[in-house]
């Protein structure tokens, strides 16, 4: 076969997403819980009633984490005689309708795992090829949600996007409205197809409660921002783990803050049972939520590095900017300044400054805004133009992070273009090449590091605007493609 005819075939089932019909919308990020960073398989019935009491509780749920997510390790490892999932027995007596029916009790959504290969990551039944059956069970059963993974295919069947389009169209026939959440650890460039498919898309391997864990999945998720939809698809930068591990609680505020300001779905991680007042305050925190679901719907990207001082930021409804100060250094608290000529807001203007975790008011603030800010640890902020300032510039909701981090980064095409199209047919040209498909997806839920491609290259291309950022150490993200100065992918990395 030649390379054009591989082309082809790679890139029409791609290009056939232009036309296929598309989940619901997904108006603004999730909130909710999911079981696997805390549990992993060992859930019970009895465990999500608890937690699904805790939410309530602890104010949770008033807070805006309305949904509850089982995820893998629910089933037993066998259908039934007509080919359907079946709850474990012994773990889950009761069964999932009637642990649906409690949850949405409690004023919650219920949500569940699935897998688009023949086997879940721990070995549970996979729904390739019961993709209908298996979506007319959750929908019969009350799910709300379904995370769908990616373990344990045939490797004649690598493609995801055929396996995620197949259970896509089994949910749309339900009837239910159900949120479509795809796992695929951000293997073959989700962000460029996924919003035909679903409503979130993961952009990297599982994370884990660390902070280096919790900077690889940051910095990989670097100049994805300008990939989500409003009011349709959201990138996912994994659940979170606020109140795990060792994560200190200035760990803990950076990871809840920079999460929210990405528009990533934000679901705790940890036993509600036995969670730290301290760290249940920062999944409270109502002001830096909001950043999150902001009416406006554009997530936050870098905008400024130096070493280990960074600056994100997004814009937000009626012209004001979400502002994430992150020291990522360990030596000690240092000075972070941003500018409003890195917001997009004149840079003469006077803006009001007001702290998201403390939420207080700072005062008015003309040109620029500094914070000391400790190690492993941010301060958050709403700046908000003061429209008598400066007559002459109206509130802009139009500026976006992407300008100022990655000028010369090709925009976003219109949904359904034949470039756009192209280019993941490229893409998947280039993954396929690479010969590291199968070994990349068949290790557990694992792609973090897997061929990443570097921005702001000394050869010129994909290089920031000139003036406008200093790039610190290279920013990594995505697969092994290397953006050209056409915007076409023209050579591995």
């Amino acid at each position: 076969m030649s390379n054009v005819a591989r082309f082809w075939r790679l890139a029409c089932p791609l290009a056939l997403l232009s036309v296929a019909a598309s989940a619901l919308p997904a108006p603004k990020p999730v909130l909710g819980y999911n079981t696997w960073n805390a549990f992993r398989t060992n859930i019970d019935e009895q465990l999500i009633r608890d937690t699904a009491d805790r939410l309530v509780e602890t104010g949770l749920a008033a807070a805006g984490y309305t949904y509850l997510n089982i995820d893998d390790g629910w089933s037993e490892k066998r259908r039934d005689g007509s080919g359907c999932l079946v709850a474990h027995r012994r773990r889950f007596p009761s069964g999932m309708a009637a642990l649906a029916e409690h949850v949405h009790s409690r004023g919650l959504r219920f949500g569940i795992y699935g897998d688009a290969g023949k086997r879940t990551c721990a070995g549970y039944p996979g729904s390739r090829g019961h993709e209908e059956v298996d979506a007319e069970t959750w929908a019969q059963w009350g799910v709300d949600l379904l995370k769908y993974d990616n373990c344990n295919y045939d490797a004649h069947d690598w493609d995801p996007v055929p396996r995620y389009t197949a259970m896509r169209d089994a949910l749309n026939a339900t009837g239910r409205p159900i949120t479509f959440s795809l796992c695929n650890w951000g293997w073959l460039r989700p962000w460029l197809w996924a919003d035909k498919v679903g409503h979130s898309w993961r952009t990297t391997g599982d994370i884990e409660p660390t902070w280096d864990s919790m900077m690889e999945v940051l910095d990989a998720n670097a100049d994805l921002a300008r990939f989500s939809w409003p009011d349709r698809d959201w990138g996912d930068a994994d659940m979170l783990e606020v109140g795990n591990g060792k994560l200190t609680l200035g760990e803990q505020r950076a990871h809840f803050a920079l999460w929210a300001l990405l528009k990533s779905p934000l679901l705790i991680g940890t036993d509600l049972r036995s969670i730290h007042p301290d760290s249940l305050a920062i999944l409270k925190a109502r002001e830096v939520i909001a950043i999150n679901q902001d009416s406006l719907g554009v997530p936050g990207d870098l905008v400024w590095v130096e070493g280990d001082l960074r600056v994100y930021a997004a814009p937000l409804a009626g012209g004001s900017r979400a502002v994430v100060l992150l020291n990522a250094g360990s030596s000690g608290p240092a000075n972070i300044t941003v500018s409003w000529t890195q917001l997009g807001l004149p840079a003469g203007a006077a803006a009001a400054a007001r702290d998201l975790f403390g939420q207080c008011d700072l005062g008015d603030f003309a040109g620029a805004f500094s914070a000391a800010v400790p190690p492993h640890d941010v301060a958050v902020l709403r700046l908000a133009p003061l429209s008598s300032s400066n007559s002459s510039t109206a509130a802009d909701n139009g500026w976006r992070p992407w300008h100022q981090l990655h000028a010369q980064l090709p925009p976003r095409q219109p949904r359904g273009s034949a470039k756009g199209w192209l280019l993941a047919g490229a893409a998947a040209v280039a993954v396929l090449l690479a010969a590291a498909t199968v070994a990349v997806v068949r290790r557990r839920r694992r792609a973090g590091g897997s061929g990443w491609r570097q921005l702001g290259g000394t050869d010129g291309t994909a290089i920031a605007a000139s003036g406008s950022v200093q790039l610190g150490p290279a920013v990594l993200v995505g697969p092994a493609v290397r953006i050209g100065r056409g915007g076409k992918p023209d050579e591995q990395v």
